[in-house]
């Protein structure tokens, strides 16, 4: 089966503890499948705690980690406009994300260095406060700043999508206000189903979906399921469902967190995606629908946003 995951933390574990995205401690494993092919979006995690010089430090220091690691892994990776055929002609393929707009470092021109780069997406907030506006920690925010509403504009004229998993309630209405094109949760869940802050809410899917936009489900064990303990993969099925019950066809899709969340106790890498396949086959699941979460949502999303 062919895979899209909207998001992992593969690169920054690579970078801060310098292990191989191959290595056995990493969760988010390359494809192996020749038969089969995996487009990863690796992530560079930018902590709250991370001073501005030092936050656009990490990135450049990840934008070389990944490249070198990609060319190590035989991982081709995706540039913003180049043909998204590469999918179909490599069994691994890579988007690089930011996670946490603390990688601007507060300057609007960094915008530009991100496309350079080769970003297609970049997740706004972590849970704290930044630049560009208020994390899913932060109560009684203000949302967006007059920097934060410029940045968002800026991505969209370098075509980076904006990403609102980790943003506050009021950050994210703001986006949603003011964005001109679609924009994703890349790795969040069903509040109706765990009532976890950083997941969304009926009405914020709805929004997403209206918009054209994607929201790929996560794996962390506490927004899967309200005792995280008790977190398996059945929690993965009853988030996706959900969103499907909200006619989420053609927007729900999977966003793992892998290396840097903590994963139910029934699995612990990506051959996850195996065993979820055959619960939905078991489920009657219609396999264009199993199709369409697994990579098609997500491929023709970035198709569209390329276009636009």
């Amino acid at each position: 089966m062919d895979i899209i995951d909207l998001h992992c933390d593969t690169l920054y574990k690579s970078v801060t503890e310098n292990i191989s995205f191959g290595s056995s401690r990493a969760e988010a494993k390359p494809n192996r499948d020749p038969e089969s092919h995996k487009l990863q979006c690796y992530a560079i995690w930018i902590p709250d705690s991370c001073p501005g010089d030092e936050a656009e430090a990490l990135f450049l220091m990840a934008h070389k980690r990944l490249q070198r690691e990609c060319k190590e892994q035989g991982i081709k990776i995706i540039k913003p406009h180049q043909p998204l055929d590469s999918f179909r002609k490599y069994s691994n393929t890579a988007f690089f994300t930011v996670e946490n707009g603390l990688a601007l470092n507060g300057k609007l021109e960094n915008v530009r260095l991100l496309a350079d780069c080769g970003v297609r997406m970049m997740t706004l907030t972590w849970n704290a406060a930044n630049q560009i506006g208020d994390g899913a920690d932060v109560k009684d925010g203000h949302g967006l700043s007059g920097f934060g509403r410029a940045a968002v504009r800026e991505m969209e004229k370098y075509h980076i999508i904006a990403d609102v998993s980790h943003a506050s309630q009021k950050l994210f209405y703001d986006v949603a206000e003011i964005a001109k094109m679609p924009f994703v949760a890349s790795h969040s869940n069903a509040y109706s189903v765990t009532p976890h802050r950083r997941n969304l809410t009926d009405e914020q899917f709805m929004i997403i979906k209206e918009r054209g936009g994607l929201v790929g489900i996560n794996f962390h064990n506490a927004f899967l399921n309200n005792e995280p303990e008790k977190a398996c993969i059945e929690d993965i099925i009853r988030h996706t469902e959900h969103f499907l019950s909200l006619g989420g066809e053609d927007t729900v899709c999977f966003g793992s967190d892998f290396d840097g969340g903590t994963l139910p106790n029934d699995f612990s890498d990506s051959s996850v995606y195996d065993k979820i396949y055959d619960i939905m086959c078991k489920r009657n699941y219609k396999e264009a629908l199993i199709k369409k979460i697994f990579h098609r949502n997500a491929l023709n999303f970035f198709e569209n946003f390329d276009n636009r």
